[in-house]
């Protein structure tokens, strides 16, 4: 089976095979890594305004720019690392996200601290198992969710940033904690197995 003779999402091939491989192998695909998550909760924020593409293609230098995105690492980041990094064309250069990264590693630390896990927090919002969407159009797929409300507003109310409701339910579509793949794309059941 080539990746060309299957049906998937519109998105996924239109972005090229960066895309293509980021839909067939990581969206939807449930992640019950902190490493994962903190990973990509600084790209979702990140992308805030901007194409996922973009965001995927900087996805190497943000890697390096962040500690390979270890939150005890970025947490300790200081100013002189913030105007290093703004000079770095391999990410965005935002200060206010790259500063949002700092802060959501603090924050997440000490979600880790109350909860044990971040994986244990974040999938709370969900009852601990994957919310399977039977979306049959693209135009369908929403852009946020009551869930994805409830997450934006108590990681908000811990301080996080660049966390909106819309952001958060991109979020979650990443970590697989929502399958949004149409139903007639192929990677639809095989997501629907996973937890």
């Amino acid at each position: 089976m080539t990746k060309k003779s299957v049906d998937r999402c519109n998105w996924g091939p239109r972005g090229g095979e960066l895309m293509t491989a980021y839909h067939d192998e990581e969206w939807g695909v449930p992640v019950h890594d902190d490493h994962r998550q903190f990973e990509f909760l600084t790209l979702e924020s990140a992308q805030a305004g901007l194409s996922w593409l973009v965001v995927l293609r900087k996805r190497e230098a943000y890697r390096c720019a962040f500690a390979e995105f270890d939150p005890e690492k970025v947490a300790r980041f200081t100013e002189k690392r913030i105007e290093k990094l703004l000079a770095d064309p391999g990410i965005i250069r935002n200060r206010l996200k790259i500063a949002a990264a700092i802060t959501n590693a603090r924050r997440f630390l000490e979600v880790q601290e109350e909860f044990g896990t971040f994986d244990k927090y974040i999938w709370s919002f969900v009852g601990g198992r994957p919310i399977q969407n039977r979306l049959e159009r693209m135009k369908d797929l929403p852009a946020t969710s009551k869930e994805s409300d409830a997450l934006s507003k108590d990681l908000k109310q811990r301080g996080f940033k660049f966390v909106g409701s819309t952001i958060v339910y991109a979020h979650m579509q990443a970590v697989g904690m929502v399958n949004d793949h149409l139903v007639t794309c192929f990677r639809h059941k095989a997501c629907a197995k996973l937890k």
